[in-house]
This record gives structure tokens, C-alpha cells and sequence, in this order.
């Protein structure tokens, strides 16, 4: 099917179609053809509005609520907006000045510095903000494996920053303490000033080509290791969100809290909020999801707005956004999270 565009429908409608989505983000509430015929510089009667906006309800661009005679523009015409008619405003010296005052405060570590970031955006945007944690991808500078029973053990590893994570996993039957031993001697020998991931890249390079030293019970082990250690490393992405109470307020003022309290769930979802973020780390630019778009969102209809930020080689290392109603203000947040993610490159790049 043709994707809509723009162009596809004529000036006049182009107008009144505007019209309606600016006055529904601004109040939140459905639009009537006389409201519209009040407006400077429309000079149609509400007739002739009526049958335009019958016409644009007709290809998906707008709905009309069961209580009121007016429409609202529907996920598709948000889109449309967007994408095709927003002109984006422009973030003030004020906006600019209060991020960057609480991004670049001296002594604070970078999630300090993060964490600040999107409670000032949210602060800004009314919305929830949103950031996505770049993973810890730390030299290894001492692994030790220790027995716990006959059929578990915990591995400890220590980092070159001096942290230490904690690991469980499964003992082959009948490992004997002699096999741990070697396994442990094998696995620090190939992590020891490495990265969990490039030494895992190793690891199992040699295991696969039958290049390791061990028995069978060891090389069983280093395996099971691998396994957990994939595992959590593919789930090292911290999220964090701040100011979700800005949703609650906005939806009670509005008599919308069933919506709100649907996308409170949806963000406790944290795990899968995470995944939407990180459809962005491919994106080179701002990602705008509009409600069902994503399936996290397809109850709660809510937007997010994620802008990548990245490190002093360049590759993007994370995502910061917002969270709240499509009704929101596009042409307002959207600068917001693009300066905000700026100032963020610049700060970790700097690191």
C-alpha cells in the first residue's frame, strides 16, 4: 500500500489539517468546524471545513471522539505532522544554560551526570526522561573461581577500575576441584587485560578449533561460564528513567489517569523500553515513536523522542529521550532532547 504523504492532499486541506493538530497539541482537545471558521484567515464557512475535515477522516488523518462533534488527528496524522508540516522551534539561552549547568557540574560521575540530564529534561518537556546507560566494557583484571557445592560455583571478576562483579553457574557432575583450578588458570590467562567481550571473542575462537589445553570437565566449565557471562553481557544496558510523576499530573489535570496508568506499567516494563531505546543506537539522528507504532505503547498511546549521543571516536555509546501522550509538544521537546544529547557527546567524549 502507498505510504501517505503530504502531497497527497490539497492546500486548503493541508491548512485545516494543520490547524486542527496545532490546536489539538496545544489543549488536548478535539476541534470543531466553527472553532475553525473563527480563525484569522480562514475564510470558509463551517460547512465547507466539515466536508474537508470529512474528507481528511476518510484517508486516516483524523477521528472524531464519540462525545464531541470535533476531530483530532489520529496516530497516522501525527505522523504525517511530523514528519512533513512541524516547524521546529528553537531551544532558548535559558533552556540551554540550565542543562548544560547541570550536565557539567564538577566531581559527579557520568551516570550523576546522566541521571541530572534527563531530570532537567523532564523538568523542561513535562515529560518522563529517559536514558539509556552505555555498557561498561572494562579490562578484566583478575577472574577467580570458587566452589559454592558440588554442583554450583561463583565467579568473581575484578576490573582494572577496581569493580568487582559477581557470577553463578553450573558444575559439570562430578568436577573435581583440580579441573576448576585449570579452568580458572585458562580463562585468566585469555581475560587478563581484556574486555569480557574480546576475551569471550577468544575463548571460544580456541574452544571451537579444539586449540585449549583442558580436559573435558574444565572445557565444560569455561563453556557454562561463557554462557552466563553472554547472558548478562547482553543485558548491561541500564535504563533510567526520571519524572514520572510530570505524567501523573498532566493525565489528573486532564481526567486521563487509566491511559497514564497503562503507560506507568509499560515503563516498569523496563526491559523492553530498553529495546525500544535501542532501535535508536542504530539510527544516526532522533528516532520519533507515535503510540502503536511500537507494540510497548499500543495501549497507552505514548510518543517517545531518543536522540543517540556518542563517545570521542564518534560510535554512538547511548540513547536519551522523553516519555509522554502523543499530545505533546513536538516542535518544542524535540530541540530539547537534540541539545541535550549534544551537550552529553561532548561530555563523554571528553572522558
Amino acid at each position: 500500500m502507498k505510504t501517505l504523504s503530504i502531497t497527497d492532499i490539497n492546500e486548503r486541506a493541508r491548512d485545516i489539517f494543520r490547524q486542527i493538530v496545532e490546536a489539538y497539541l496545544a489543549t488536548g482537545e478535539p476541534v470543531g468546524s466553527r472553532t475553525l471558521s473563527r480563525l484569522p484567515g480562514m475564510n470558509l464557512s463551517p460547512a465547507s471545513i466539515r466536508n474537508v475535515m470529512q474528507d481528511l477522516e476518510e484517508i486516516g488523518l483524523l477521528s472524531a471522539p464519540h462525545t464531541s462533534a470535533g476531530r483530532m488527528p489520529t496516530e497516522l496524522g501525527l505522523r504525517l505532522f511530523v514528519d512533513g508540516m512541524m516547524q521546529v522551534g528553537e531551544i532558548s539561552s535559558e533552556e540551554r544554560a540550565q542543562i548544560e549547568a547541570q550536565v557539567k557540574a564538577d566531581g559527579i560521575s557520568l551516570e550523576d551526570a546522566l541521571s541530572r540530564a534527563i531530570s532537567t529534561l523532564s523538568g523542561l518537556s513535562s515529560c518522563a526522561g529517559l536514558v539509556l546507560v552505555p555498557k561498561a566494557d572494562i579490562p578484566i583484571r583478575q577472574v577467580e573461581l570458587i566452589p559454592l557445592s558440588a554442583h554450583r560455583a561463583l565467579a568473581i571478576l575484578v576490573g582494572e577500575d577496581g569493580s568487582v562483579e559477581n557470577r553463578t553457574f553450573e558444575l559439570p557432575p562430578g568436577m573435581p576441584s583440580a579441573a576448576l583450578i585449570q579452568a580458572a588458570n585458562y580463562i585468566n590467562a585469555r581475560l587478563v587485560g581484556r574486555t569480557l567481550d574480546q576475551a569471550r571473542k577468544l575463548i571460544e575462537e580456541e574452544l571451537s578449533q579444539n586449540k585449549a589445553e583442558l580436559d573435558a570437565l574444565a572445557a565444560q566449565v569455561v563453556e557454562k561460564g561463557l554462557a552466563v557471562w553472554s547472558a548478562d553481557d547482553d543485558h548491561r544496558d541500564v535504563l533510567i528513567v526520571r519524572g514520572q510523576s510530570r505524567l501523573i499530573e498532566d493525565a489528573a489535570a486532564r481526567g486521563d489517569l487509566e491511559r497514564v496508568r497503562q503507560l506507568l506499567e509499560d515503563i516498569e516494563s523496563k526491559r523492553e523500553l530498553a529495546r525500544l531505546l535501542e532501535l535508536a543506537l542504530n539510527a544516526s539522528a532522533m528516532k520519533i515513536f507515535i503510540g502503536s507504532e511500537n507494540r510497548l505503547f499500543s495501549l497507552s498511546g505514548s510518543s517517545v523522542i531518543a536522540a543517540p549521543y556518542r563517545g570521542a571516536d564518534e560510535r554512538i555509546v547511548g540513547v536519551i529521550g522523553v516519555i509522554g501522550p502523543t499530545r505533546l509538544n513536538y516542535a518544542r521537546v524535540i530541540p530539547m532532547v537534540d541539545y541535550t544529547a549534544r551537550v552529553l557527546t561532548r561530555l563523554v567524549s571528553q572522558q
